[in-house]
């Protein structure tokens, strides 16, 4: 086990029976008008892949137990992501930044979402140092833990206690128009989130509109590197790419759609970046991948999360 990491050995540790739903809240951004909704995910057993899962990747179908956590009902905002992007807007009556020594991200080359849309529309574009780093700030500024959800967790989610057939709704492609934005109805384009119908545990385009990034580093292999039973897997990464992202796009076909479908990041997100070096928090080729986040029900002390950050983020 090389690779494989236990994210309740690293940060969390368990305290929630598997059979405990969290309840749902809203999250409302301390000294701004926006609130994120996070829905309960009862914690339970995952078996990766689907019953016609073909792909190398996917296999061989190893199960895992994840522990409950809460996660975003749809996928980060522009609206949210500005109030950590701009320094104008995180701040208190006085003008004062809310948040001492954040690290904010750099003016994109371009605009990453090539005018696709802002207000009630994903965030789109940004690296997964960049997702990672709002999910840091997050997490300083509410006094809670937030972050990317692993590949176990967000697979998961997707499926809501699903496990053989490729879609949380069954096999049908014909009902994806329903649940998702892909290749057949985005008209080539992300839409306005939360639009269409949610999976059964109340999460929004959780396949297509915008990929998610996860926090694992991608391999091929990773399931046969998991160990069958273990509690809360994670992949941690190990150099810049490739990274995990999960879900599908706008510009998916259905079988990339699969709750079990898996896509690694790549240096072609970055190709037109003409930057020495290239953004750490902007990718000028990806206006497709986004971010949904995830927060523990069993918070980790904060010592733990400053070794999280510090693996994750190099401090």
């Amino acid at each position: 086990m090389k690779y494989l990491l236990a994210l309740s050995c690293l940060v969390l540790t368990l305290g929630t029976s598997a059979q405990d739903k969290p309840d749902d809240y809203d999250l409302v951004i301390p000294h701004s008008d926006q609130t994120i909704p996070m829905v309960g995910i009862p914690g339970g057993s995952l078996t990766f892949g689907d019953g016609k899962s073909k792909e190398p990747d996917e296999l061989p179908r190893t199960q895992v137990n994840i522990s409950p956590f809460y996660m975003s009902a749809l996928e980060i905002t522009h609206d949210v992501f500005m109030v950590y992007r701009d320094p104008q807007i995180d701040v208190d009556a006085d003008g004062n930044p809310r948040i001492d020594g954040v690290s904010r991200p750099s003016a994109p080359y371009e605009d990453p979402v090539f005018g696709m849309g802002k207000f009630g529309f994903p965030a789109a574009g940004m690296t997964q140092f960049g997702a990672l780093q709002f999910c840091r700030w997050l997490s300083n500024k509410t006094g809670e833990f937030y972050r990317l959800p692993t590949e176990a967790e967000w697979e998961y989610a997707c499926k809501a206690g699903e496990q053989d057939a490729p879609y949380f709704f069954g096999k049908k492609k014909k009902e994806l128009a329903e649940y998702a934005w892909y290749e057949k109805n985005s008209d080539g384009r992300f839409h306005k989130v939360g639009q269409l119908k949610p999976n059964p545990w109340g999460l929004y385009d959780i396949l297509g509109n915008v990929a998610e990034w996860t926090l694992d580093h991608y391999h091929a292999d990773a399931y046969k590197k998991t160990e069958a039973g273990s509690t809360d897997p994670w992949m941690k990464p190990e150099a810049l790419h490739p990274r995990t992202v999960r879900g599908g796009t706008y510009r998916s076909e259905p079988a990339e759609l699969r709750c079990a479908n898996r896509i690694e990041s790549t240096l072609d997100w970055k190709k037109r970046d003409p930057q020495i070096p290239k953004s750490f928090w902007w990718n000028t080729d990806s206006p497709f991948v986004g971010l949904r986040i995830i927060k523990p029900a069993n918070q980790p002390s904060q010592e733990e999360q400053n070794a999280f950050w510090a693996s994750v983020l190099g401090g």
